[in-house]
């Protein structure tokens, strides 16, 4: 809130506007008479296998990609797990605090936060990435990240924000000829139900047990499952093919006004091919500052490994939000 007690146009958040949509609420509202029994999460696991083309022993359901991060770093027996940064933090997290010793590589700036696979150490038997990675906006070719697998690695390829990219391109999910694959997808970020957490793994099935094992009974709601039945099917797949078009207008609308601002110390991470960019400018904390007394808020960077407190995340929104935004940033600049 800002001190007048107007509330804030939240850019921080990567969660898709206006979701859940009515369609989608309305059948998860549907699913509430069935609450007294237990989950039963068959058809909905059915249904990620059909959408991805998979066998049902290569999917796991789970309470949003971060249980998934948890149940890997419990499960897979590994001796040097590498996280490919900056990303999302709560894979490192997930491994630390399940007693594993993380190592990092850090992509660098000046090679546009691009993925080097030789920078990965060779003996390294676990790999996480994101693509498009959280928060550099970078999407990775997939014969980059392919080049990290082999066999006893792990790959671990965060897809959360990949159907967020038109035509999902350069996506992993349903290959089956990756050696140590395992692809995350998450439905909480388009379909706005972070509250309700709902994602699943795509994994050899022998991944697939060892997960299941170390997860708690009945980890996924009615709701969500209902809801994971629903967002992998036809008329999801086409509004959120739709999303990923419009996001992609927009991103372009809001990078270009950003880099406009380039001779006042703004530089726009690019090509961004997510929901979000990641931005670069001369005393971020103060104009984080200044926004929020102009009503806007936007991610602070410096808590993502290898960037530092000059870095920001912008949510990619329309464009009377955005253009809104940019007339605030114009006021917040030094």
């Amino acid at each position: 809130m800002r001190d007048d007690g107007a509330a804030l146009v939240d850019l921080a958040v990567n969660v898709r506007a206006d979701t859940p949509p009515a369609w989608l609420r309305e059948e998860m509202a549907a699913s509430l008479s069935s609450l007294a029994a237990y989950p039963d999460g068959r058809a909905a696991r059915a249904a990620v296998a059909a959408r991805h083309g998979v066998p049902v022993e290569r999917v796991l359901l789970t309470a949003g990609a971060a249980e998934a991060f948890v149940l890997l770093a419990r499960a897979l027996k590994v001796r040097r797990p590498v996280v490919v940064h900056p990303q999302f933090t709560e894979p490192e997290a997930a491994l630390r605090d399940a007693g594993h010793s993380v190592d990092r590589v850090l992509l660098r700036e000046a090679e546009g936060f691009r993925l080097d696979p030789s920078a990965v150490p060779g003996d390294a038997d676990l790999v996480v990435i994101g693509n498009p990675t959280n928060p550099t906006s970078v999407l990775h070719p997939a014969e980059a990240v392919v080049r990290l697998a082999r066999p006893g690695r792990v790959l671990v390829v965060d897809e959360a924000f990949m159907d967020a990219v038109p035509g999902e391109r350069e996506a992993l999910a349903g290959r089956t000829d990756v050696p140590g694959l395992v692809v995350l997808r998450s439905l909480t970020k388009t379909w706005g139900l972070a509250g309700l957490r709902i994602g699943y793994v795509l994994a050899p099935p022998d991944v697939v047990a060892e997960l299941a094992r170390v997860q708690p009974l009945w980890p996924v709601s009615t709701p969500a499952l209902v809801a994971a039945r629903a967002c992998v099917g036809p008329r999801a797949l086409a509004e959120a093919a739709h999303a990923a078009h419009r996001i992609a207008a927009d991103r372009a609308h809001l990078v270009a006004g950003l880099s406009a601002f380039a001779s006042r110390g703004v530089r726009v991470v690019s090509p961004a091919e997510g929901p979000f960019v990641l931005v670069r400018m001369d005393a971020a904390a103060v104009v984080r500052h200044r926004l929020r007394e102009r009503g806007y808020a936007v991610r602070r960077g410096d808590t993502f490994p290898g960037l530092g407190e000059e870095w920001v995340r912008v949510a990619v929104r329309d464009r009377g939000t955005v253009d809104g935004f940019l007339r605030a940033l114009s006021d917040a600049l030094p």
